[in-house]
């Protein structure tokens, strides 16, 4: 009988053998896996840290700056002036021939408005009571009739003179205008007023080019 059989045992319950049995607690692999992958998460994390710390102290982010920058600098169009502009070619006050008409109840404004005009450059022709189609129907300052090919050309030239007057065209032959006074009229546009507008009407518009920014 072994040395291991309890005393009054034996038959089956006899232990046989001069080892003794080992007893070893089950191996728990799950622990064992969470614990490394926790661990390799804590050392990314480190590092990643580290990085972004290495970058801050290194002017990382003047490289950012000066990305934002040189986007900053991109080419943009800016309106200027240039030698390829050119101006519309309107006519000089003494090129154009208008005939005053009055379309109101007050007597004397076709000639005082006419004698103005010329003063002014204008060549007059007719100046009289208008014409039964426009007498007293002729709403606001005024209406600027003239031919198809004076509507942008000696028309506009004409309204620097009358602001508020409505330009119509019609389909009389020659390069004469009309200027019908109408109800709404006081007195044409102030003498310096008009110079500007004039003026503005002939200068040549800019024409957008590209410019860049220093960096």
């Amino acid at each position: 009988m072994s040395m291991l059989t309890p005393p009054g045992m034996g038959g089956k319950y006899r232990i046989t053998g001069d080892k003794y049995p080992r007893m070893r607690r089950p191996r728990r692999r799950g622990r064992l896996v969470v614990a490394l992958v926790a661990s390799v998460t804590a050392l990314g994390l480190v590092g990643w840290g580290t990085l972004q710390l290495i970058d801050v102290f290194t002017g990382g982010g003047d490289k950012a700056s000066a990305a934002g920058s040189k986007a900053d600098c991109a080419t943009k169009a800016s309106p200027s002036a240039s030698s390829s502009s050119s101006a519309t070619a309107y006519p000089k006050p003494a090129q154009i021939t208008v005939n005053v008409f009055n379309a109101t109840p007050r007597a004397g404004l076709a000639k005082k408005t006419a004698d103005e005009l010329k003063k002014r450059g204008f060549k007059i022709g007719d100046v009289g009571n208008a014409s039964a189609e426009f007498d007293k129907k002729v709403k606001g300052t005024g209406l600027l009739l003239g031919p198809t090919s004076a509507v942008s050309t000696s028309l506009p030239v004409l309204g620097t003179q009358l602001a508020g007057a409505e330009t119509r065209a019609d389909t009389r032959k020659g390069t004469d205008v009309d200027l019908i006074i109408g109800t709404g009229f006081k007195s044409l546009t102030a003498k310096a007023t008009a110079a500007k507008a004039l003026t503005k009407l002939g200068a040549p518009q800019p024409t957008p080019t590209s410019s860049k920014k220093s960096c």
